[in-house]
C-alpha cells in the first residue's frame, strides 16, 4: 500500500530564525498492482480462442495402381481456360481452341465476371444437371512466372462462383506462343 514517511524533513536548527515545514516524501508499494497484472494477463490467456486457420477443401482424385486411366471427354463448349502469368496477368479463352486470348484481372468486375458469364452460357446451352449446377468445367493453369497468391485467387473464386468442376493442368506450347504475341495465337500449323 503507500506509505507517507515523515522520519526524514525538517529545520534541527541549521536555518537561522526561520521555521521550515516538514517534507514529506511517499512511497507506494506496486506489489498489488504486479500481482493484478499478472492475474489478468493469465486469465486472458487462458479464455482467449485463438483465430482457426480457413482452409478450403480441395478434393484430389486418387489415382488407381496399375490401371491406365483415360479422361472422360468433354464438350469444348463447356470450357473456360484460365491462364495465370506474370505480373498478375490472368489470360483466358472459351473452349478448347486456343483462339484470342483475352486478358482480365483478379477482381470481382474481372475474374469473377468472367467465370459467371461463361456460367451462363454453358447454362443456357446445356442446361442444368441434377444438381442445380452448371455443367462447365474450368482448366487453370499457370506459367512458371505465375506466383502462388495467383493461383490461390482462381482457387477463391471458384469457390465464390460455384464452381464444382475445375482441374489445374499444364500450359501447352500453343497456348505460351499466345501470350508471348499478345493473346494471339497462330493456329496455321
Amino acid at each position: 500500500m503507500a506509505d507517507i514517511d515523515t522520519s526524514s524533513g525538517g529545520g534541527h536548527g541549521k536555518h537561522k530564525g526561520g521555521v521550515r515545514s516538514k517534507k514529506l516524501s511517499t512511497r507506494v508499494d506496486l506489489t498489488p498492482m504486479v500481482d493484478l497484472a499478472f492475474l489478468l494477463i493469465s486469465f486472458f490467456m487462458l479464455t482467449t480462442q485463438l483465430s482457426k486457420s480457413v482452409a478450403m477443401d480441395l478434393a484430389m482424385p486418387k489415382k488407381p495402381d496399375n490401371v491406365e486411366v483415360k479422361p472422360e471427354p468433354v464438350a469444348g463448349s463447356k470450357v473456360l481456360n484460365l491462364i495465370a502469368d506474370k505480373d498478375d496477368v490472368l489470360w483466358y479463352y472459351p473452349d478448347v481452341v486456343v483462339g484470342g486470348l483475352k486478358k482480365t484481372e483478379y477482381t470481382p468486375s474481372g475474374l469473377r465476371q468472367v467465370i459467371l458469364k461463361r456460367q451462363a452460357e454453358v447454362k443456357a446451352k446445356w442446361g442444368l444437371d441434377n444438381d442445380g449446377d452448371s455443367k462447365m468445367v474450368v482448366l487453370i493453369k499457370l506459367t512458371d512466372d505465375a506466383n502462388y497468391k495467383n493461383m490461390v485467387d482462381i482457387l477463391d473464386e471458384m469457390e465464390l462462383t460455384k464452381t464444382k468442376i475445375y482441374a489445374i493442368q499444364d500450359v501447352n506450347d500453343l497456348e505460351l506462343e499466345a501470350i508471348k504475341n499478345g493473346g494471339n495465337a497462330n493456329i496455321s500449323e
